[in-house]
């Protein structure tokens, strides 16, 4: 048997593998932070028919040690088609065995979105759905964070924005970012169409690629959590974010959404604004659309669950969303999903997943289109 993670989005520490049926490993934090939860794995030197079992030592110790329960990993032979193999969190370890179909098979946390997708995402943006690089800042490693423009009526007044991935483990994010890119594909699209006469899109599908491709949970290259550097990014330590903000602030914002993955819920959601200064009844009134359209579109997602409210005034203006909301009086929403299932809907064989990630995608396309016409009303 041979364990091995030397590859894109890959993490894993082998501690002992001299019994196939309890091999015990362990995740590797986030480099210049403490953070871990990410694993991404390959094993090899399988026996078609034998069990094999394979423990997380140190799960217990994670960022969300809570997220175990009822969380089970995922599996595939091919790094296509992933599916869910049967976990228990036992004495502060994930423990998960397989009976194996083939010689090889990959294990992570979710299903990976890799950096050769990217690449092809960016490419198919341009080539197929008539997407415009329109900027492209650098990491911190110097890997590309694209901004791609997808404007079709050079009089369309508003500016839509979705970024996605700034916790590099939350991989389900440019899943997301596929969905919406593959629906700006179509040609036949009524809804795309309305709202691409009054709307510019402009799509941020990875902003943390470094992380992403070291396996991180969290951080960026430097250990920053780009979520927690709205108010205080640079170009040393979070040219992610300050490369966004540059060209928000050149371009403006009228409906913000930030996609991210929750580790401990399993349910779908959006968080709001409603703690920041400033919030008024008309961004209320578009916040609780926003949310009762997606539900009634049937999208899977609900509004039962999630994260506390916050207070008016109380409000953390580092994150992302109330940063953006604050700064452009817009709309604003951080979207989660969830690494386990979206429970109201659940699909023991795959949990939640990179296709049903794709289909939140093309539906919030839906809600931003009901909307557009209402984002600047008062």
């Amino acid at each position: 048997m041979q364990i091995s993670s030397n590859f894109d989005s890959g993490n894993i520490e082998v501690i002992d593998a001299s019994n196939p049926k309890q091999v015990l490993l362990a995740i590797r934090p986030d480099l210049n932070s403490a953070h871990f939860q990410w694993f991404h794995f390959k094993v090899e030197g399988l026996q078609p028919g034998q069990r094999y079992g394979f423990s997380l030592s140190n799960a217990g110790q994670s960022s969300y040690k809570n997220a175990w329960s009822g969380y089970h990993a995922v599996a595939s032979y091919d790094q296509v088609n992933w599916f869910r193999v049967p976990s228990r969190f036992e004495d502060g370890a994930l423990n998960f065995d397989i009976e194996t179909q083939q010689a090889q098979v990959w294990f992570a946390y979710f299903e990976p979105f890799s950096r050769a997708r990217h690449d092809q995402l960016i490419e198919d943006a341009q080539r197929l759905a008539g997407a415009e690089l329109f900027a492209t800042g650098r990491s911190i490693e110097g890997r590309a964070i694209e901004l791609l423009r997808i404007s079709r009526n050079p009089q369309a007044q508003r500016k839509i924005w979705l970024i996605a991935q700034q916790h590099p483990g939350e991989h389900m994010a440019e899943w997301f970012m596929q969905g919406l890119i593959e629906r700006l594909q179509l040609t036949d699209d009524a809804e795309l169409s309305a709202l691409l006469e009054q709307a510019d899109l402009y799509l941020v599908p990875n902003m943390n690629p470094d992380g992403a491709f070291r396996g991180h949970l969290r951080t960026n290259y430097a250990g920053r959590d780009l979520n927690r550097a709205w108010q205080s990014a640079s170009e040393a330590d979070s040219p992610e974010v300050y490369f966004v903000q540059q060209q928000m602030r050149a371009v403006g914002v009228d409906l913000f959404l930030d996609i991210h993955g929750d580790e401990e819920i399993p349910h779908v959601f959006a968080a709001g604004c409603e703690g920041n200064p400033g919030y008024s009844p008309r961004l209320e009134r578009l916040e609780e659309q926003f949310k009762q359209l997606l539900v009634q579109h049937g999208a899977e997602f609900q509004t039962v669950f999630g994260y506390p409210r916050d207070e008016p005034g109380q409000a953390n203006t580092t994150l992302a969303c109330n940063a953006v909301g604050l700064e452009f009086d817009c709309l604003a929403f951080t979207i989660e999903m969830p690494f386990k299932d979206h429970d109201d809907r659940p699909d023991p064989s795959t949990g939640w997943s990179g296709a049903r990630s794709m289909q939140l995608g093309k539906d919030v396309l839906s809600v931003a289109a009901a909307m557009v016409g209402q984002l600047r009303d008062q």
